[in-house]
């Protein structure tokens, strides 16, 4: 059995106070972060999920150098982000949800000057690559201000990877983009994957999560309620949704104690949530008869991520 590489990122008990407001005592300090611990495989594509506010920043910005832990070990690549500062920023590359950079530089300027700030030789630097990288290639040499969101966006994944770091973060980056934009995104980023880029993914598309990630944590209110393999955690919902259509309309919700949550969403057509551990869909169909409805048709929800999310995080 061959060992398994350590861990791209490794976190252990990390913590995060906030310095209180003026007059107030030390502990009164915001609790960003509140313990956590995981690890990122090397390789996989990990999905960093978790409501606003939840501490997906706080922790991101620790990662690059830009904000202080209060306690705690982050090791990037093998690299204590205290013992080995240089060497952990050059293990990663980060892709804030801003976009950074000058508008008055052309986006081949743009990824010179990253290079020149990481101490990389003008004659091994990769501009010309990474712009053919991210399809813009015939932009090398206009202003940036004048490129499209899109492009600006994918101008901000080549300049992370300017110092070949073996991992990328991506915090949002699809916030507020249209879908075509997401699904050049996601290209790139799985086509990095694919070459050993270890990806860090923040997103508010559950959706999207489900089907890059290969690993999710959810972090709620400074800790980790879960961390699991993507598959794993979907199977982790227990409710499930059967929409059932009847042969007359109905006259209100027939309410059972097995039913979770009923919903008219058509005269004649119900949605009913129920805990798949308790009754089964054949149990639901047999009570919506019991209330003296034929079942014309029937089809079922499976649980995706943004029901699990729900469940573990109360928000909705």
């Amino acid at each position: 059995m061959t060992d398994l590489p350590p861990p791209a990122i490794r976190i252990d008990n990390l913590v995060k106070r906030y310095a209180p407001p003026k007059g107030a005592s030390e502990d009164e300090g915001k609790l960003a972060l509140k313990g956590v611990s995981f690890d990122v495989p090397q390789g996989q594509i990990f999905g960093l999920l978790g409501p606003n506010g939840a501490g997906k920043s706080t922790l991101i910005n620790i990662l690059a150098g830009l904000v202080n832990k209060t306690s705690g070990t982050a090791e990037i690549w093998g690299f204590d982000i205290d013992e080995s500062p240089r060497n952990a920023k050059r293990s990663i590359g980060i892709v804030p949800q801003e976009i950074v950079f000058d508008p008055f530089f052309t986006p081949f300027e743009v990824l010179e000057n990253q290079g020149g700030f990481y101490g990389i030789p003008a004659a091994l630097r990769k501009s010309e690559e990474l712009l053919r990288a991210v399809h813009l290639a015939d932009k090398r040499d206009a202003y940036a201000r004048t490129l499209s969101g899109g492009m600006k966006r994918r101008l901000l994944v080549a300049k992370a990877m300017v110092h070949s770091p073996p991992i990328l973060v991506l915090d949002e980056p699809t916030a507020g983009v249209d879908v075509e934009l997401r699904r050049q995104l996601w290209e790139l980023v799985t086509g990095l994957n694919d070459e050993g880029v270890t990806v860090v993914l923040t997103t508010h598309y559950l959706e999207e999560a489900e089907q890059l990630c290969d690993r999710i944590a959810i972090i709620n209110h400074g800790e980790v309620i879960a961390d699991k393999p993507t598959r794993e955690l979907v199977g982790m919902a227990r409710e499930k949704i059967v929409s059932v259509s009847v042969d007359k309309d109905i006259a209100g919700p027939p309410m059972e104690e097995a039913f979770l949550k009923v919903e008219v969403v058509e005269p004649r057509r119900l949605d009913i949530t129920y805990n798949r551990d308790e009754t089964t869909a054949g149990q639901v169909l047999a009570r919506v008869q019991s209330h003296g409805y034929a079942i014309e048709d029937v089809t079922t929800r499976e649980a995706d991520l943004e029901d699990v999310f729900v469940q573990l995080t109360g928000t909705d």
